[in-house]
């Protein structure tokens, strides 16, 4: 079996898996808060118990340098050796969680993925990723001749761009908000949402009314709440704070697409697109997309699909724990479970 993990800033998301006739498939999971235990190692041996693993890669948030990489929302520095001798795994890896996402698009099934944009199916050629969570990840999957391979990104903490009067009084906004640089990050991803309904209440003067302010100091997530009475209708404010973070998105997806000339296709992942599915499909994340002046129809042209699929990470980090696996031992799981 396979160990694959989705490792964030506050969960720790474990899944064990089996190859059957060539194709991944979940034993079990199970998902741990990270700021309950003193490290990856702990919640490994408690997630595995008995069982025995031949390969385990986790998906981590941040750049990986030789198999290393320090946590920056949790005190932990992981070490890919040094979880393989404390885990008794021979074949151990760390890889950029983005980069775990980009192996696990070809894991998908068809009902796994929405088609937003078919564009020119027909293309052959990179592909971008995007992800909007408690983050914004962003990563390259280039086409090599032969498949897609992926590569993770920081792009997500590139400097925010304004593209109207709107953006610029935001951006105004948040350089206070955060006493200097705003990254895209900062707009596009589970803090940028309550940062724009914040700036449309205190800067536009847009009306809360009072069940709205008693809703969201009694919730523990205030974008869960801006959400579900945008996608409502029930709440102008938070419909126009949609609005302003769905284009927002919708531009920074369309300045990666360039960038990585992503003709094969742009996907759409992370926990916030599946949710707000609907406000996609509504147009204003493909205007957005598509508004790049001469290079526009480049864009058109491009499939945009959004991952429905929560695990996508995981079912990706045990694809890849299985073929490095394979390329160091020369024995493939994957290939072994194909039925002659």
């Amino acid at each position: 079996m396979i160990l694959a993990g989705d490792v964030g800033g506050t969960k720790v998301d474990l899944g064990l898996y089996d190859f059957i006739n060539g194709k991944l498939k979940p034993t079990r999971d199970k998902v741990y808060k990270a700021k309950d235990y003193p490290g990856l190692e702990v919640i490994v041996k408690e997630f595995l118990g008995a069982d025995k693993v031949t390969a385990a890669c986790f998906g981590v948030p941040g750049p990986v340098r030789d198999g290393r990489l320090r946590l920056t929302n949790l005190p932990w520095t992981l070490d890919s050796r040094e979880l393989s001798a404390g885990l008794d795994i021979q074949h151990v890896f760390l890889i950029n969680d983005i980069e775990a996402n980009g192996y696990g698009v070809a894991e998908l099934a068809p009902d796994q993925i929405y088609t937003l944009s078919e564009g020119d199916a027909g293309q052959i050629g990179n592909r971008a990723l995007i992800a909007a969570g408690t983050g914004l990840g962003q990563g390259l999957l280039i086409w090599n001749g032969r498949t897609h391979i992926p590569y993770p990104s920081e792009g997500g903490h590139a400097d925010y761009a304004p593209r109207n009067e709107d953006e610029i009084d935001l951006l105004r906004f948040l350089k206070e908000k955060y006493n200097g640089r705003v990254s895209f990050e900062r707009v596009v991803a589970g803090m940028g949402l309550t940062s724009i309904y914040e700036f449309l209440r205190e800067v536009r003067g847009m009306d809360e009314p009072a069940w709205l302010a008693e809703k969201l100091a009694a919730a523990g997530d205030p974008n869960s709440v801006i959400t579900e009475m945008a996608l409502s209708a029930k709440s102008e404010i938070c419909e126009k704070a949609m609005d302003m973070f769905v284009s927002a998105y919708g531009a920074e997806a369309g300045n990666l697409a360039l960038k990585v000339l992503s003709v094969g296709g742009l996907y759409v992942g992370g926990g916030i697109a599946p949710r707000i599915l609907e406000k996609l499909k509504d147009g204003t994340f493909m205007k957005a997309f598509t508004d790049k002046g001469r290079l526009s129809q480049l864009l058109i042209n491009m499939p945009v699909r959004i991952i429905l699929e929560p695990r996508a990470a995981q079912l990706g980090a045990a694809a890849y724990a299985e073929a490095r696996a394979a390329e160091i031992s020369g024995v493939s799981a994957r290939a072994a479970s194909i039925k002659s």
